[in-house]
């Protein structure tokens, strides 16, 4: 596939298509990639519009094992990053042939990046040393074992687009596209459950410490990575309902990967229950615990699980944790400015809802 090739096709597929030429975006195909481009982008932020100041005080008076909580979690967050600041781009886009889906997948690699600065910004504030806690991260082995459960799909689907590249150059395609599309969508189910399941015990745990009025630029922090996070979640859901319609290949792999894809989200949901118990090993905080979390990781995937076409593996009633939502649904949260810093602003965002009566009762 070349950088530019002199066509144009608007009714380009998502993926495997012929190639991403001019950037256009008068004619989107697919409506709701470019509603997310826009919407992350008038999300834009930068974690050092948050004051964490006072975190360092509060992470002082917390006890060893919430010292513990804490840091646990943002080197797993640091971990989780890492991965999706890199892999969205080298996975998909040398097999992507829509210019708003290249557009998607850089603009949501991009803030990836901005969560991984998140994570350094709010380590050097409480730790004299902050390249201790990089330094140690691969030492724990919770860490370790889901590094290596996410990048599986990613690194299969790389090694499937080299020998794409190859048969394509050498003319045979038919023999591994079907696999090769299976590869993808296996990859897209994985980072479903990433940005949908694997964040919110962490999630969670730096939200129960603001609830106790502490660590509160870390919660206000990751109350807008989560927001980007929701994005990018419902950026891989509608990818994973459109597919299987623009491609009966599609439509015929998820009927065939569905006992394996259920069983993705049971293996994540039992990782993050271990993640759980290894953050309270040594004690619990208030309002929060490891039978909680896991409560609330089966009822998350449950929610996960239908929202791709897939049946609830957990029974579950009405959230755990229903304080949490309010973190979630970050317009929810009226703050005074001179308190604390609003996280619910919008940059370069604009009303569509005006029209020609819209002014009428106005007197100037």
């Amino acid at each position: 596939m070349s950088v530019f090739e002199a066509i144009f096709k608007n009714d380009e597929k998502l993926f495997f298509g012929t190639a991403v030429n001019i950037a256009r975006f008068d004619k989107p195909k697919y409506q709701f990639l470019e509603k997310l481009t826009v919407s992350q982008l008038g999300f834009f932020w930068q974690p050092t519009e948050v004051d964490v100041y006072k975190d360092a005080k509060d992470f002082k008076s917390l006890s060893v094992y919430e010292q513990h909580i804490f840091t646990s979690n943002i080197k797993r967050q640091i971990l989780l990053d890492s991965v999706q600041g890199r892999a969205p781009t080298l996975a998909l886009s040398p097999i992507c042939s829509s210019t708003e889906l290249e557009t998607w997948i850089q603009t949501w690699t991009f803030f990836e990046t901005i969560h991984s600065r998140s994570y350094t910004h709010i380590i050097r504030n409480i730790y004299s040393n902050p390249s201790v806690v990089f330094d140690e991260m691969l030492d724990i082995q919770e860490i370790v074992e889901c590094a290596s459960d996410i990048s599986k799909y990613y690194d299969d689907l790389i090694g499937w687009n080299i020998d794409y590249k190859h048969h394509r150059n050498n003319a045979g395609l038919m023999d591994i596209e079907y696999d090769h599309k299976k590869a993808l969508w296996l990859a897209l189910m994985s980072v479903n459950i990433l940005e949908g399941i694997r964040f919110y015990v962490s999630f969670a745990c730096s939200w129960a410490f603001a609830e106790m009025k502490k660590m509160e630029g870390n919660a206000k922090i990751i109350k807008l990575i989560c927001r980007d996070e929701n994005l990018h979640l419902a950026g891989t859901q509608q990818l994973l309902k459109v597919l299987p319609k623009d491609d009966e290949d599609f439509a015929k792999i998820k009927e065939e990967t569905k006992s394996d894809c259920v069983q993705m989200y049971i293996n994540a949901a039992n990782q993050e229950k271990i993640w759980s118990e290894y953050l309270f090993k040594d004690g619990s905080m208030i309002g929060l615990n490891a039978k909680l979390l896991s409560d609330y990781v089966e009822w998350i995937t449950n929610r996960r699980l239908v929202s791709v076409d897939l049946p609830t593996q957990f029974k579950t009633g009405s959230n755990p944790l229903p304080w949490t939502q309010k973190w979630i649904s970050g317009g929810d949260v009226q703050v005074a400015p001179q308190e604390t810093q609003i996280s619910s602003y919008v940059s370069g965002g604009v009303a569509m809802d005006v029209n020609n009566d819209t002014l009428k009762t106005l007197s100037l």
